[in-house]
């Protein structure tokens, strides 16, 4: 593979296209990803689990396959880490918490399937904060998580072991999800793309937290994210929601948007919270460069749900299904989760289905915007930049019933999509006085991740993003 320094500095499309044509093996692929673990992890603490006997298995299956001329699947060999929240067979699923043990899943969920049945070899599982509820991956049981950019830096979360990775170089691609902004984030914070595919694209064993949480992947490219979503949206027809299908696959909409889209700019944060010049000032360079391809930029006063309502979404919706998971020691949890455990038992089940009933109301509302007051929302991807490792954090624990501002600025543009269910989108357009990443947010109407390739595509031909690396 000439032109790069090392296979893995590759996409995730063009090392599965050499791994096919026998430029490289899934086998060599393998050690390479395994003596990247060795010589990066150490400073990020981005993969906290790792059995080298099942991921060299896994690649000689492939190389078995490949040799043997069965049919190749679309990301053969390719190296795929785990997020530390969803069960895959022989792997512990411990959700990065002390009260969680760490017995090997028996069953992979269905996100897991459809990543091995495209063909994906698994490689260790990623950081995230305990149970996926703070947007800084830290926690008691396996400690935190560096930007590879800074490591003094937060990695965002709850996929920020996922972004570290990928960022630093150990990986192509790695498995990520998103129920507030945890690929979104963690994105913007690592200066890769992040996408939050509409609400049932992407099929789950059942709705986490009401169904605002998504699976998907955190990449280097678009190309890489639209190619992997086809694998993974193959529809659900025995699923709650039922999405409609694409009209061709996500990987050919890797093409400039017709002109003349209405663009809605939206720079600040409607629960109240300042938002950093430097955040405004790349959504703005983003919005010029948009216009410039002929689409029609804005300043809107977009409705994205009442601030109580996503209050009390964080605080009881979430709560709620944290109260469900098998925890066998509360004691052994953070402050900050031992608070919402004591806050699910604190509402009624009156409560919680008017608080349900009310974000559906509330989301009608939100999604009326789209096609009728603009078509697609433009936002920084958060409201402040990348901040020091461990203070979202610490502000959980200290004070668990407080405002937590910081953590509210990281997530105040991103919930939105969740709650509504849209397609939502982080792109690594610029980055800040220190030289930290810093993403942009693109929000379409339902259904329509086509509109968000399409400028996501154009976006990372001007600004050439992917060619970005932080100095390891």
């Amino acid at each position: 593979m000439s032109g790069t320094a090392s296979p893995l500095d590759s996409s995730a499309v063009e090392l599965a296209r050499a791994i096919r044509e026998r430029e490289i093996s899934p086998v060599e692929v393998m050690e390479l990803t395994l003596e990247r673990i060795d010589a990066r992890n150490p400073a990020l603490n981005a993969v906290i689990w790792l059995d080298r006997d099942l991921a060299m298995e896994s690649a000689r299956e492939s190389e078995q396959r490949i040799s043997s001329g069965d049919d190749v699947r679309p990301f053969e060999g390719v190296p795929l880490p785990l997020k530390d929240f969803v069960n895959a067979v022989g792997q512990p699923n411990t959700m990065g918490s002390r009260a969680i043990d760490d017995a090997p899943a028996q069953k992979d969920e269905l996100v897991v399937s459809l990543f091995r049945n495209a063909g994906f070899s698994f490689v260790g599982r990623t950081n995230t904060p305990e149970f996926v509820t703070l947007t800084d991956t830290v926690n008691s049981r396996y400690g935190a998580t560096s930007n590879p950019w800074n490591l003094e830096r937060s990695a965002g979360g709850s996929s920020g072991g996922a972004g570290s990775a990928v960022a630093a170089g150990i990986f192509t691609a790695a498995h990520a999800s998103d129920g507030g902004g945890s690929i979104r984030v963690p994105a913007s914070m690592n200066g890769l793309v992040g996408f939050k595919p509409s609400r049932a694209r992407v099929p789950s064993d059942f709705g986490h937290w009401f169904f605002a949480s998504t699976d998907g992947v955190l990449t280097r490219t678009v190309e890489d994210t639209t190619a992997i979503l086809d694998v993974l949206a193959p529809g659900d027809p025995t699923g709650w929601f039922a999405t409609q299908r694409p009209a061709r696959p996500f990987v050919q909409e890797l093409h400039p948007a017709e002109s003349g889209l209405r663009i809605g700019f939206l720079s600040l944060s409607n629960v109240g919270v300042d938002v950093d010049e430097d955040c405004v000032a790349v959504a703005d360079l983003a919005a010029r460069h948009l216009e410039s391809l002929g689409h029609h930029v804005s300043t809107v006063d977009a409705y994205l749900f009442d601030p109580p309502t996503i209050g009390a979404f964080v605080g009881q919706v979430m709560s709620a299904y944290l109260a469900n998971t098998d925890i066998t020691d509360p004691s052994l949890c953070d402050p900050f989760i031992q608070y919402r455990l004591d806050q699910a038992r604190a509402f009624s089940s009156i409560d919680y289905v008017g608080l349900e009933m009310d974000i559906q109301m509330q989301a009608r509302r939100v999604v009326a915007q789209w096609g009728d007051q603009f078509d697609v929302l433009l936002t920084p991807t958060m409201a402040t930049t990348v901040p020091p490792l461990g203070q979202v954090y610490a502000e959980a624990n200290e004070d668990p019933a407080g405002e937590r501002i910081l953590e509210r600025r990281t997530a105040t543009f991103t919930i939105a999509a969740n709650l509504s269910g849209l397609p939502a989108a982080s792109f690594p357009v610029g980055v800040d006085r220190d030289g930290m990443p810093v993403g942009v947010q693109l929000i379409a109407g339902p259904g329509d991740e086509a509109t968000l390739f399409q400028l996501g595509h154009s976006l990372e031909q001007e600004f050439l993003w992917h060619q970005r690396r932080p100095a390891l």
